[in-house]
């Protein structure tokens, strides 16, 4: 399984596709193939975009399934992404598509530009197996319908995945750290204060935000 490969013109390459997409949008099939890449971690961090949206309901589950699924089959050693046909059919609209080139660019275009190879063990074969493990527990929590069960291992999700792009360890790590340590809150929030968490949660996030 390779990843290699610089992603110089990866963001750019997602703005191209959402400029030049129809108005009925790319049907998920279609968009994995316009990305020209067969890599899980170009097909994972593009996926991951529109999931990375606070209180976006509806596109982070229509990419949710599809990423578990690549996310298994990275685990298993898969040398490339599949995906099943009912998958492949599931249509990004182009105002999504366009969101998801402008987000990327918004909060990983520095990333991108600041990437390079290093700590090259932790995109090995064998972490990618690891790697896959971790990002299909991201995915389940992405399925969870409450406030930033998606957008916070979204966004962990697509910083490892840029990182495996780019063979660079230490966003591999911080991506992995920030979704886990996410996915731990949530739980022990549930185990210690149970459904009262819920509101707990939402308060907090309205108050950030400025919503209360």
């Amino acid at each position: 399984m390779s990843n290699e490969g610089s992603t110089g013109g990866l963001i750019a390459t997602l703005e191209t596709v959402a400029q030049t997409a129809p108005e009925t949008g790319l049907s998920l099939g279609q968009f994995t193939q316009a990305l020209g890449e067969r890599a899980f971690g170009v097909v994972l961090f593009a996926l991951a975009i529109p999931v990375c949206i606070p209180f976006l309901y509806g596109i982070p589950q229509i990419v949710a399934l599809p990423m578990m699924a690549l996310s298994v089959q990275m685990m298993l050693g898969k040398s490339e992404p599949w995906m099943p046909e009912k998958f492949k059919t599931r249509t990004l609209d182009k105002a999504g598509l366009e969101r998801m080139a402008s987000g990327a660019r918004k909060w990983f275009g520095w990333l991108e530009a600041l990437a390079r190879p290093r700590f090259l063990f932790l995109s090995g074969p064998t972490m990618e197996r690891v790697l896959g493990g971790i990002f299909t527990l991201f995915c389940a929590s992405i399925l969870v319908p409450l406030p930033l069960t998606n957008s916070t291992p979204g966004i962990g999700l697509a910083i490892a995945a840029l990182g495996l792009i780019t063979r660079d360890g230490i966003l591999i790590f911080l991506g992995v750290m920030l979704g886990l340590i996410w996915i731990v809150l949530l739980v022990g929030g549930f185990v210690i204060l149970g459904p009262a968490f819920v509101d707990i949660l939402k308060d907090f996030i309205k108050g950030l935000l400025g919503m209360g």
